[in-house]
């Protein structure tokens, strides 16, 4: 099948069948008669490991380590798992971070629902968030 068609099957972009043609995670054959690239049913079965490594949070780097270790005829499974711990980890920390700041978001919303608006001058654009930076320094 053509890149189009393959795309087309996973719905895709036929531009990410490409991409992923180009730096070596699909490797279809070469039509002698056209030069048009032919993708099997392994590349498609390839594509569908690509789509679901990618949901699960691993990069295209980390995809192409486990296709290197595949091709090598190691299991790619004990990286897989130690990445997936690395990108938990990572993860989590992401979401303590979103969660300050969301707090502080809120915190700052309620704050500032009984404040008036002012109009800026040559020094102030803001007093709401100026009035945070004076805040948050008078508690260092």
């Amino acid at each position: 099948m053509k890149a189009k068609q393959l795309a087309d099957r996973q719905a895709l972009n036929v531009d990410t069948v490409r991409y992923y043609t180009r730096i070596g995670l699909l490797t279809p054959s070469t039509d002698p008669n056209n030069g048009y690239k032919a993708y099997s049913l392994a590349d498609e079965k390839r594509l569908q490991f690509i789509i679901q490594a990618k949901s699960l949070g691993f990069s295209l780097q980390d995809i192409e380590a486990f296709i290197a270790e595949s091709k090598l005829g190691h299991s790619a499974c004990p990286t897989v798992r130690e990445i997936m711990k690395q990108r938990i980890a990572e993860t989590q920390a992401k979401i303590k971070t979103m969660q300050t700041t969301c707090n502080k978001m809120q915190n700052a919303l309620a704050t500032w629902q009984t404040l008036p608006d002012c109009n800026p001058t040559g020094d102030h654009v803001c007093h709401l968030i100026e009035g945070l930076i004076e805040e948050e320094s008078d508690h260092v």
